[in-house]
């Protein structure tokens, strides 16, 4: 079991970079998207190896939600109020210790436009994923090298 996971941690065998997926929970699981936590994993999958996968969700998530992000993987953060900065502060920091070689970020909220601004100066790729086509921001896509559509 440990020469698996020496050979996952070493830097000889590690090719695909470690993605960071951001889901910003109270955003985008709404009943206009239908956003499924698999295909969020998969999501991430295909960009890479995945190193950080949280969905941040605030005091109003129910049980189930969160029973369900747990059980597909997902690190759930609860937060009282508003998840944007506990989001914005986590993704800024693992951007910019090398934690990550991408910040993904799930949402339609612009207020992130500065976290994908300060990752691409500290050469992470950025990726915008949308939970939907309505639920696009333009400045996000414009601010990510590059930006995925959610479709049902």
């Amino acid at each position: 079991m440990f020469d698996r996971v020496r050979a996952r941690l070493s830097p000889d065998t590690v090719t695909e970079p470690a993605v960071g997926l951001f889901v910003d929970g109270p955003n985008v699981f709404r009943d206009e998207f239908d956003v499924d936590l698999d295909d969020l994993r998969d999501t991430a999958r295909r960009l890479g190896r995945v190193g950080v996968i949280r969905v941040y969700l605030d005091e109003h998530a129910t049980p189930g939600l969160i029973q369900a992000a747990e059980a597909r993987g997902f690190e759930v953060i609860i937060t009282s109020g508003d998840v944007d900065v506990k989001l914005a502060v986590d993704a800024t920091a693992l951007a910019g210790d090398g934690t990550i070689d991408q910040l993904a970020i799930v949402s339609r909220d612009t207020d992130f436009k500065p976290v994908l601004e300060y990752a691409g100066t500290v050469g992470v790729e950025t990726i915008a994923i949308a939970p939907g086509s309505h639920g696009r921001s333009d400045a996000l896509q414009n601010a990510a090298d590059d930006a995925l559509t959610l479709e049902p």
